[in-house]
C-alpha cells in the first residue's frame, strides 16, 4: 500500500507587487493554505506622510500543500512564476520557520510597523515649513513628543526643535522588525 505524501510549506515566486493577489487566488484551491506576510508603514512623499503596504518578502509568499497533488494548480495560479526549488526539485520549508515568522507578524498577515526616532537617527521633516530637510536627532526634548534636530540649512548647521510626529526616520521598515526581534 503506497504511503500518503504529507503537505509541506513551499516558497512561491510571483510577478512583482502581485504576492497578495496570487495568494488570494491560490486560497481558492482545495487543500492549499497560503501565508503572505505584508507590512504597513509610513514614508515621506511630496504630499507629506503616506501609508504604504508592501510584501515582507517582495515577489514571494508561502503555500502549504501536498506537492504531488497540487503543484500544477499552484504553478498555474494567476501571477505565479514558479515554486522555489534547487536543481529542479522543490525546496520544502520547515514548519518551525513559518511558525516563527507568524510569531514575528503577531499572528496576522498584515502588520503595521511603527518606529520612533532615537538620538543619532537620520530623519526627514515630513510636514511644515522645513518639509524635505534632513537632519540628525541630537536629543529628545520633551519625552517623545519633541526632538532637537541638527539641520544643515543655508550653509550652516542649526539646532531646531520639531514635533516627533512630523519626522520620518530613514530606517527601513524591514530593518526595524529585525532589530526588535534581535536578529
Amino acid at each position: 500500500m503506497p504511503e500518503t505524501e504529507t503537505a509541506h510549506w513551499y516558497c512561491v515566486h510571483t510577478k512583482p507587487k502581485c504576492e497578495h493577489i496570487a495568494a488570494a487566488s491560490m486560497r481558492q484551491l482545495e487543500h492549499v493554505e497560503t501565508f503572505c506576510p505584508r507590512i504597513r508603514f509610513q514614508r515621506s512623499t511630496p504630499r507629506g506622510k503616506v501609508w504604504f503596504v508592501e510584501a515582507l518578502f517582495p515577489s514571494y509568499f508561502f503555500a502549504h500543500f501536498v506537492y504531488s497533488e497540487a503543484h500544477r494548480a499552484v504553478k498555474h495560479t494567476h501571477n505565479v512564476i514558479r515554486i522555489v526549488g534547487f536543481g529542479g526539485d522543490p525546496a520544502p520549508i520547515p514548519d518551525f520557520t513559518i511558525e516563527s515568522l507568524r510569531e514575528e507578524m503577531q499572528g496576522a498577515e498584515l502588520r503595521e510597523v511603527k518606529y520612533g526616532v532615537e538620538v543619532g537617527d537620520t530623519v526627514e521633516v515630513a510636514e511644515g515649513p522645513m518639509r524635505g530637510l534632513k537632519g540628525i536627532v541630537e536629543s529628545l526634548a520633551n519625552g517623545e513628543q519633541r526632538v532637537k534636530l541638527l539641520l544643515e540649512f543655508l550653509g550652516r548647521q542649526s539646532l531646531v526643535e520639531v514635533q516627533a510626529s512630523k519626522l520620518l526616520s530613514e530606517k527601513a521598515p524591514r530593518d526595524v522588525m529585525a532589530v526588535k526581534k534581535g536578529l
